[in-house]
């Protein structure tokens, strides 16, 4: 065979393989995708996936599966997402803890910017400021100037060291300038029901799990941690407007998939998704439990979690935070 004749034979080999290579793309899904989310079931992500999920599956046109992968603050799940074949079929959804982990794991077993392709955003959520109703705070100011009156006496519960409702209660101490003792729990169901126990004088919960105690008068809120108000607590104003400027702590849902995944296959999870958010009928289920949906390109996703996990290493920085 002449070196032209085998030059032809390879022109003609690629642009044959060209077209089967965009026929595969443009076939994704041929099957269930599976949705690892790195939580035992009843959380706030397991939740938020489980809202999104049939709609999604919908706009995809193949059921979408849950699979909850608990343990090491979500970098088990995780990292079952990065070691995945990258074809699309196992993606994951992760909280804002994907910014945050890097900062407060000593080692982890795979690298978030580098492992991970994101697919785009889900929603945001709220928390909340909620203290034992024998607290004398009746407002933020009230606790800020209780607080520095008396450095360390006061204590809030939270999930656990790292969790959302411990970066949550670490900035606002270190916003506010106080000094409040943290007691870590396994989980943010017990860190509330000592909260209403009196055992600890406060907590941040996500907004949805503490709606409930805080209209039977067993907690009492002093203030939502988002940038506005909240619907399900309109007259519970911000933790800014209430007297610490600035504040504003958001935990916000991600979805990605593994680092090489095809980018028609991101782009096809990304638009589905997109059209699934999209639907006024999810917007409302979704907002009655406390999510704000959140419509997202790759990029932009990809961007807010590479601007974000400096500004979480700082904090932990300046905060001492570490998780064993």
């Amino acid at each position: 065979m002449t070196i032209s004749t085998l030059r032809r034979a390879c022109l003609a080999s690629v642009l044959f393989a060209v077209p089967l290579f965009a026929q595969a793309q443009a076939a994704f899904p041929e099957r269930p995708v599976r949705l690892i989310v790195p939580y035992a079931p009843g959380g706030s992500a397991d939740i938020a996936a489980r809202l999104v999920a049939d709609a999604w599956a919908k706009a995809l046109g193949q059921p979408l599966v849950i699979e909850n992968r608990a343990g090491a603050g979500g970098n088990i799940g995780v990292d079952a997402v990065a070691k995945a074949a990258p074809d699309g079929y196992t993606i994951g959804l992760q909280t804002v803890s994907l910014a945050i982990n890097p900062a407060i794991f000593k080692t982890m077993n795979f690298d978030t910017q580098k492992d991970l392709a994101p697919i785009g955003m889900v929603a945001t959520s709220q928390h909340v400021l909620v203290v034992n109703p024998a607290l004398p705070a009746q407002d933020v100011k009230g606790l800020v100037a209780a607080a520095r009156a008396n450095p360390g006496k006061l204590s809030y519960g939270s999930a656990g060291a790292g969790s959302t409702f411990h970066m949550s209660a670490e900035l606002f101490k270190s916003m506010a300038g106080v000094d409040i003792m943290h007691v870590p729990y396994r989980g943010g169901g017990p860190a509330l029901v000592d909260t209403m126990a009196g055992q600890v004088d406060m907590s941040f919960p996500v907004l949805s799990a503490a709606q409930q105690q805080v209209q039977g008068g067993k907690l009492r809120a002093l203030g939502v941690t988002g940038p506005k108000r909240s619907p399900l607590m309109p007259d519970v104003p911000t933790i800014a407007e209430a007297g610490v400027a600035g504040y504003a702590f958001e935990t916000w849902f991600m979805t990605f998939a593994p680092a090489g995944t095809p980018q028609p296959v991101i782009d096809k999870l990304n638009t589905t998704l997109n059209a699934a958010l999209g639907s006024p009928a999810l917007a409302k289920r979704m907002v009655e439990q406390g999510f704000d949906p959140l419509v997202s390109t790759p990029a932009e996703a990809r961007t807010r979690l590479a601007q974000e996990m400096p500004v979480w290493a700082k904090l932990v920085k300046e905060r001492g935070i570490t998780v064993e």
